[in-house]
């Protein structure tokens, strides 16, 4: 499992396509939900000869810390991480796990 948080890979060094795609999710998140936390963890090679895996679509899994969840339903959230991640469905990302919260929800864990 690969993790990508807040400390990415200096611009121009080489990556795996995972990496890429990892980093990826993570800068969407960051421009479109300004979290105080994320995580993303790539999950592929725990799905290897997977169908989705074939086709090149990793599995992957983010941990969201966001006030802009505040009032929003668990699956209003998700369409929000949905939706910001819309450009990477389904030839970088197959699947993907959501686990989002607001801060207060996250520290009270």
């Amino acid at each position: 499992m690969n993790d990508v948080s807040s400390s990415l890979p200096a611009e121009g060094t080489p990556h795996s396509a995972a990496g890429d795609t990892a980093a990826q999710i993570d800068a969407l998140l960051r421009a479109e939900l300004a979290p105080s936390q994320l995580t993303v963890r790539d999950d592929s090679a725990l799905h290897a000869g997977h169908p989705g895996a074939a086709s090149g679509g990793g599995h992957y899994h983010v941990t969201i810390v966001s006030e802009r969840f505040a009032g929003a339903s668990r699956v209003a959230r998700h369409r929000m991480v949905y939706d910001a991640l819309r450009s990477l469905f389904p030839m970088r990302i197959h699947a993907l796990a959501v686990s989002a919260f607001t801060e207060q929800e996250y520290s009270a864990q």
